[in-house]
């Protein structure tokens, strides 16, 4: 549920209505606006460096009460790129070259609200351009638009998912039993090290014996090897196996990419709003019910 609320509820800002005045490129309207829709859109709080929940600063364009648009519900976006007056201020050795228009060259009315050019710093330091690359522009070509941000949720359309990945497992539970342990020699246990891909236990040539290791909880995903090679090792087939890699039913790991409209923080938190707003909606409707 929690990952489903990541992926489809949880509110972001994205460009929904592109208005063009001027478009001489060689991409069409409805293309460049399709691109634009898909770039994403990062509000930031005042004295706050993350890409943030939009919940409370903004309302869902249905829900305003204004005409069209407002500050309260919409976010607008200026471009205007012209090749021939742009390429007058490049290096002499650049003005045959076309010029890339990126998501630097919109402009906000918002200071809180900007594109996420890139997911980090060292996304930035590898890119050749300056931000999500647009179209690109040669001589004597403009674009010039309007572009009007609302708040959604990717249930609309996926412009508005703030993940690229939102995948979980279970939390591995290793168990070395002991007393099985203590029957096999040192080359037997090493072998049952070698066994595991993951590299779950280890040695401990101190003591000779079997110990889980540090981050098993993080690589432990194949065990199928050494549950094969345990097998092989036991004097009777009902003895206990000497490793049991099991899955706890009450904790898991959340792996969330972001697209760069949030962080990654700031999205569990909010669909842990969202689905506590919807468990409270759903008490209330139950003591209704139970009124009538």
């Amino acid at each position: 549920t929690l990952r489903r609320i990541m992926i489809a509820e949880v509110p972001t800002l994205a460009i929904d209505l592109v208005e063009f005045h001027d478009n001489s490129t060689v991409l069409n309207d409805e293309y460049i606006a399709h691109r634009l829709g898909l770039i994403p859109i990062r509000y930031q709080a005042q004295n706050s460096l993350k890409g943030g929940d939009c919940n409370g600063a903004f309302l869902p364009h249905q829900e305003c009460v204004c005409y069209e648009r407002c500050p309260r519900c919409s976010v607008e976006f200026e471009l205007e790129v012209d090749y021939d007056k742009e390429n007058a201020k490049r290096p002499e050795g650049e003005r045959d070259m076309p010029i890339t228009v990126t998501s630097r060259d919109l402009l906000s009315n918002n200071a809180q609200v900007m594109p996420a050019h890139f997911l980090s710093e060292e996304e930035a330091d590898e890119a050749h351009d300056e931000g999500i690359s647009i179209v690109k522009m040669g001589p004597g070509q403009k674009l010039k638009l309007k572009a009007v941000a609302r708040m959604g949720i990717s249930k609309e359309h996926a412009k508005w998912c703030p993940v690229a990945v939102a995948t979980y497992r279970f939390w591995p539970v290793v168990t070395i039993n002991e007393e099985q342990c203590a029957t096999l020699t040192l080359e037997q246990k090493q072998e049952l090290v070698d066994a595991c891909p993951d590299r779950i236990i280890e040695l401990d040539e101190v003591t000779g014996k079997l110990v889980e290791a540090e981050n098993s909880w993080d690589i432990a995903t194949f065990t199928e090897d050494l549950s094969t090679t345990q097998k092989a090792m036991k004097q009777r087939p009902e003895d206990d196996d000497f490793v049991t890699v099991e899955q706890a039913t009450d904790r898991f790991i959340f792996h969330v990419e972001t697209t760069g409209a949030m962080d990654a923080e700031e999205i569990l938190m909010s669909a842990l709003r969202v689905l506590k707003d919807r468990l409270n909606y759903l008490a209330k409707e139950v003591e209704n019910l139970k009124d009538l």
